[in-house]
């Protein structure tokens, strides 16, 4: 590409040369942190929400960083050409065919200031020679700068060239109408979607984490369908690693048979919506699933299959991490190290509605042995199950989604 500025002299190649290594050894940490900053600044809540398309923008986010870095290594002061790869072509499609417009500018300007301040930190921490820092940040104003506007312009013209001709836009469109609750006709929603509305839905969000897994998302997506008639299930195209997929009425999944079906299937992972009726329950359960899906990311989660119904008041305790695990040590106390088994059979004691039974049956065991786990789980927690069985249970489901939470034992209960 042309230079726009004089290039750096021999001892500010050097200098600049030796801090973008140093910032490249730790480039995944600060490519969160600056993509943390810009996709806040893009301010599209229908981003912000979905966590396949967040983990896309942080990838991107994460590629221009490297991508100034590498060129400035090899070439210092230089004008860095961006890099479109395939991937962040087709993640800006997947934006276009939802009708999301990130607002790219606002995105870099957000990027520019919290990466600028961890270079000039990076510069001053490691350049003595006042001349050649001097040179240095002149330098890098301009490349940084540059750099940002070509990106850009080049991200805009990517996006209105994925403008034309996409397939399945209305739908999308109309998808994303549906879940911000705008006052739609539901025969003119149906017309739109190919679906029927005036049914009982069960929303599932489908994804993998790595987009190089894509193909089993399909593959998931075919076995979900697999025995129904085409009119009762509605697949939407949310991005290259993601599905979304409403089943409905008149045969509506049994969850339990479901799982297997999806977590049969290698990286996939799936997140279930309450089933709903009509319009309303078509965007609620949708909401669950995305929901779902968020709270396993947000927390680091490996489990592939989760029903969102069981798992809400979770969501909400699991806002902050470190209150979360305070909730958790402060609740079962010596329980929480304890073996798993224990605290398993007092869960499922709770969930099967206090019946020994009953829990016996589902974790195939023998009721007396159930009794004595449970009643071992309980003296080893602090709060007791007759005195606060939700917030036992709590914690107990906090614990079973995120294993980890909690650092090795001995575990502080302040």
């Amino acid at each position: 590409m042309d230079e726009l500025w004089k290039p750096p002299g021999p001892a500010a190649a050097a200098a600049m040369r030796s801090v973008c290594e140093a910032l490249l050894a730790r480039a995944g940490e600060l490519a969160e942190v600056i993509a943390e900053s810009a996709v806040v600044a893009q301010a599209q809540p229908e981003l912000l929400s979905d966590a396949s398309l967040l983990a896309e923008d942080r990838a991107l986010n994460r590629s221009d960083l490297l991508q100034w870095l590498t060129a400035n290594i090899q070439h210092p002061g230089s004008r860095v050409e961006p890099y479109i790869s395939p991937r962040t072509v087709a993640y800006i499609g997947d934006l276009v065919s939802r009708g999301i417009a990130p607002q790219f500018g606002a995105g870099w300007r957000a990027a520019l200031v919290v990466g600028w301040r961890h270079w000039l930190e990076s510069c001053l921490d490691s350049i003595d020679d006042r001349a050649v820092l001097t040179e240095v940040l002149e330098v890098s104003t301009h490349s940084l700068m540059q750099y940002a506007l070509d990106s850009v312009s080049i991200l805009r013209e990517v996006s209105l060239s994925s403008a034309m001709g996409n397939a399945g836009a209305d739908a999308l469109e109309m998808i994303q109408l549906i879940a911000g609750g705008t006052p739609l006709s539901q025969d003119f929603a149906e017309d739109r979607l190919g679906y029927r509305l005036e049914r009982r839905h069960t929303a599932v969000v489908v994804w993998v984490d790595d987009p190089d897994d894509a193909d089993a998302v399909d593959e998931a997506v075919t076995a979900l369908r697999d025995g129904r008639a085409a009119r009762t299930t509605l697949v939407a195209r949310a991005s290259a690693a993601a599905r979304w997929v409403w089943l409905s009425e008149p045969n509506l999944p049994d969850l339990d048979v479901l799982e297997p079906v999806v977590t049969g299937i290698p990286h996939v992972r799936a997140s279930v919506g309450r089933t709903g009726a009509g319009l309303d329950g078509f965007r609620s359960s949708y909401q669950d699933a995305l929901s779902g899906q968020a709270l396993l990311t947000r927390l680091g989660s490996e489990r592939r299959f989760i029903r969102y119904a069981e798992l809400e008041l979770v969501d909400a305790l699991t806002q902050d991490r470190e209150s979360a695990a305070r909730f958790v040590a402060n609740t079962l106390g010596p329980l929480a190290d304890a073996d798993e088994t224990l605290r398993q059979a007092l869960l499922t004691y709770v969930q099967c509605g206090f019946s020994a039974t009953r829990a016996a049956a589902r974790l195939y065991l023998h009721r007396n042995t159930i009794e004595r786990r449970v009643s071992k789980a309980d003296e080893l927690s602090v709060v007791k199950l007759d005195d606060s069985p939700v917030h036992v249970s709590a914690a107990l489901l906090v614990l079973d989604l995120v294993p980890d939470l909690l650092p090795s034992s001995p575990r502080s209960q302040h």
